[in-house]
């Protein structure tokens, strides 16, 4: 087989559809019931693999040391696996989603880091696999692994094929960014969400356990919340926040009310997109052109 020796994927964002906190562990971590759909909105990572054995990501992140970057440690993760240990590889990672905004961009970038290194550096990890060593650096990455729709439980990391419609979003990114330790230890936050039946999660589209928190302590997000209403549009926290998604008919409705967002929200200054859901990763579909196909949900 020939060895692919360059590959760029994009590493997309998710939204959560539904989001309830159903209890917390004696670990600390919160017992959750989501249902998670993939976005048309992406990173883009850029692979060129490299003779030295060394591992190199570009550019720095503001804020961020490479050595925590979560590309760098999935990297760093698989590289033991590697037959060839003179095999390295220089990343360049291409940031257009906003961190910290409830989107899942560390994790998925981290998944799309696993996904290209195991085709480049020909290591034959199945999905489960990837998926399991993607959990030690986060719940969402799994999700990202596998690549579909999926309801989740547990800390995020059970999860279940799904499929929602692929429905056109405005999100909306406030500007500020939420604290998600903060928010997960805050008394308010509610914990004890009844369990519901993935069949019924339809019927709890939009639901987050976060929203009433997070729009009491963060003005940005209440002002994108309230703008919302004031266009006769219902608002969706997804994640801890702070972006936003509301559901509209079409892309032309969708462009014009992008077209009347405010300059600023609490003084912060917003970004927002018109996207779409998808029920498969754009990750995956890209993978599916050099390999074929990729495992599915067992």
């Amino acid at each position: 087989m020939t060895r692919v020796t360059a590959l760029s994927l994009p590493a997309p964002a998710k939204i959560n559809l539904l989001l309830h906190i159903t209890g917390k562990r004696l670990d600390g971590y919160h017992q959750l019931q989501t249902l998670f759909q993939f976005l048309d909105l992406h990173d883009d990572l850029h692979f060129q693999l490299t003779n030295d054995g060394s591992i190199r990501l570009a550019p720095i992140l503001a804020g961020v040391a490479v050595e925590d970057n979560l590309v760098m440690r999935a990297a760093q993760l698989l590289a033991p696996f590697r037959k060839n240990h003179q095999l390295g590889v220089a990343i360049n990672l291409q940031k257009n989603l906003p961190m910290g905004a409830g989107l899942g961009a560390g994790s998925s970038d981290a998944a799309t880091t696993l996904l290209a290194l195991n085709l480049l550096w020909q290591l034959n990890l199945d999905l489960t696999q990837l998926a399991a060593l993607g959990l030690q650096l986060g719940a969402d990455v799994p999700v990202f692994i596998f690549g579909q729709t999926a309801w989740a439980e547990g800390i995020g990391e059970q999860l279940q094929s799904a499929k929602a419609e692929e429905a056109t979003y405005v999100l909306i990114f406030p500007g500020c960014h939420c604290d998600t330790g903060s928010l997960f230890s805050h008394p308010d936050l509610p914990r004890n969400t009844p369990l519901i039946h993935p069949q019924n999660a339809q019927q709890h589209l939009g639901e987050n356990d976060f929203e009433a928190l997070v729009r009491r302590l963060y003005p940005a997000v209440e002002a994108a919340f309230v703008w919302l209403a004031a266009e006769h549009q219902h608002g969706y926290l997804t994640g801890s926040g702070a972006s936003i998604y509301c559901r509209l008919d079409n892309p032309a409705q969708a462009e014009a009310l992008l077209s009347r967002l405010p300059k600023g929200f609490a003084g912060y200054k917003p970004s927002a997109w018109v996207t779409k859901g998808c029920n498969q990763s754009l990750a995956h579909v890209k993978l599916i052109e050099h390999k074929g196909s990729l495992l599915n949900f067992a």
